[in-house]
């Protein structure tokens, strides 16, 4: 939650005193009664006549932060040794809303506060590098908390049977679900670290860490927005879940990072144009087999890119982008950069003609003629907005 800078707030006061509501085990057994169920998880669907908060809500927030409301945001800032300026900033930048001076923050507030004020004290962090950690690690969390809810957590909690409450079904299912949910959390981050610092430490030098060559790749679906005219908002919803799995998958699998979905477009970037090239040819392929999906089409670049908070920018991003505004149907465009680096690593011939004066020197000679996974095409020079005259390549798999 962030804070309103303005106002003080009085002593910490202590919370209500009594059991939260937590309950052992289980949802309740399909034997039991009505009336012992009823005993067990009370109905709280009506507000709190003192706070105007549902009673649900606050059971089930204390038990996933694990502590009570306890502090103001004065009080929070005040005890973990920081300003209510940088408290502020800090709360704001991780996404939180202003709460003014309601006592709404546990001890788990004050000790983040602290890590953080404590990472710029100690000089690991300068006090803006804090908060854009704050900033990313709450718009992804954010995010992330939003999907299991709308798409995981709604769907299970709907009463097994008759006469059960919603309440009596969400606390016990979330207070067995939290602690699997938070250790799978921890280590799909730390393998995410682990791979994403890897790449990092083999960067040639310190500016090729922040500014470096990559492979960006955009998939679009072609005519989404008749789509969205013509489709029910549940199955436009289920299409654009299938496309984003879809294209997760593929570029994972043969070594991409997936940059950001923008529900019919994906982002994806790799160091190695080939892996690039590789992902794009896949994911025409992929969707062409696949007859309730549109169709699509890849726009590449290879160059300089600026990677901040996760995402990539810079003309190497906006040139893929423009290509793939232009790129046929099913087919997948990349610039003049692009296909030099799939000639220099020996992925694609400079021409066809070129290729078979290769293979008849290496079949006179008794060898083996060098093989290539790619062919490239060049297209009509044209005009891209932004970006002057560009000479897009054609690019497809090279038969044998």
């Amino acid at each position: 939650m962030t804070v309103d800078d303005s106002g003080s707030g009085t002593g910490a006061g202590s919370a209500p005193e009594g059991d939260p509501g937590r309950t052992a085990g289980s949802p309740a057994d399909s034997s039991a009664t009505r009336s012992e169920r009823t005993a067990a998880h009370p109905r709280v669907d009506a507000p709190d006549a003192q706070s105007g908060e549902n009673p649900l809500a606050l059971r089930l927030e204390q038990l996933i932060l694990g502590a009570e409301r306890r502090y103001t945001p004065f009080q929070a800032a005040r005890s973990a040794g920081v300003s209510m300026e940088l408290a502020s900033r800090f709360w704001r930048a991780m996404g939180f809303a202003d709460i003014g001076q309601a006592r709404a923050l546990t001890e788990a507030d004050v000790l983040a506060l602290r890590r953080l004020a404590g990472l710029v004290e100690a000089g690991l962090l300068s006090e803006a590098m804090a908060v854009q950690v704050a900033r990313s690690t709450g718009q992804t969390t954010a995010r992330l908390a939003e999907w299991q809810i709308d798409s995981f957590l709604e769907g299970l909690t709907e009463p097994p049977e008759p006469g059960m409450t919603r309440t009596e079904v969400t606390y016990p299912l979330i207070e067995l679900l939290l602690p699997e949910l938070e250790e799978f959390l921890v280590y799909v981050w730390r393998r995410q670290l682990a791979a994403a610092t890897g790449r990092v430490v083999q960067a040639g030098d310190d500016e090729e860490m922040v500014d470096r060559r990559l492979a960006v790749g955009f998939a679009d679906l072609v005519g989404f927005t008749r789509l969205t005219r013509r489709m029910e908002e549940e199955e436009l919803g289920e299409l654009v879940e299938a496309f984003e799995t879809t294209a997760a998958d593929l570029v994972a699998a043969h070594g991409g990072r997936l940059i950001k979905t923008l529900g019919d477009e994906v982002l994806y970037a790799a160091d190695d144009a080939g892996v690039a090239a590789e992902i794009a040819l896949r994911l025409i392929e992929t969707m062409a087999n696949d007859e309730t999906m549109p169709e699509l089409r890849v726009g590449m670049a290879f160059g300089t890119v600026t990677t901040r908070m996760g995402d990539v920018f810079g003309t190497t991003v906006n040139l893929a982008s423009r290509l793939t505004s232009i790129a046929p149907r099913d087919a997948v465009l990349v610039d003049g950069a692009f296909a030099e680096e799939l000639i220099r690593t020996g992925e694609a011939p400079v021409s066809e003609t070129e290729a078979a004066e290769e293979a008849a020197a290496a079949e006179k000679e008794g060898e083996e003629p060098p093989t290539y996974r790619f062919a490239l095409q060049p297209m009509w020079q044209r005009p891209v907005r932004g970006l002057g005259v560009v000479e897009p390549w054609l690019l497809t798999r090279r038969e044998s």
